[in-house]
């Protein structure tokens, strides 16, 4: 089960191209300046299972899929069955958002949830550093990271977005 605020179908701003977007509840990191403090609450929204959250995401055949909130980090369980699923069912890519940074999560119980992923984007939000001209992210700490190429090099692979 995952606690989910909402799911946003053919968005464009949580990776390139159409995205189907689950947005979950829970978040510690409380960074100030978040764009969702509403996320912060793990109690809000509601529990969906993998396959009600499933039957979204294969409704739509072009969409990929992000995985954002809250932090999807604090749900890794489910967020690594649904991965899992995402990735035996469809060949949609899957980028996840988190306020923990890769070497964080490297040794950690998410390494599971990790391991599924295609892009993370990584760190916290910081206000001073927002810079809106960056793609997929709102402050210049933070990274897009390709988990894959990471995992195989044992180091942080930077993703490379086409624009």
């Amino acid at each position: 089960m995952i606690r989910v605020l909402s799911i946003v179908e053919d968005t464009m701003v949580d990776g390139p191209g159409f995205r189907t977007s689950i947005y979950c509840a829970g978040c510690q990191h409380a960074c100030p300046g978040c764009h969702n403090p509403q996320s912060w609450d793990m109690n809000q929204g509601h529990e969906m299972t993998t396959e009600e959250i499933m039957s979204v995401i294969e409704a739509d055949p072009y969409a990929n899929v992000t995985f954002s909130g809250g932090d999807p980090m604090y749900q890794p369980e489910g967020f690594a069955e649904l991965a899992r699923a995402i990735h035996r069912r469809t060949n949609k890519d899957i980028w996840c958002y988190t306020g923990f940074t890769y070497e964080t999560l490297i040794n950690r119980q998410q390494r599971e949830l990790l391991e599924e992923i295609d892009v993370l984007v990584d760190g916290p939000f910081v206000k001073r550093l927002r810079d809106d001209d960056l793609i997929f992210r709102g402050s210049s700490n933070q990274r897009l990271i390709d988990v894959q190429r990471s995992l195989n090099e044992g180091r942080v692979v930077l993703y490379q977005p086409r624009v």
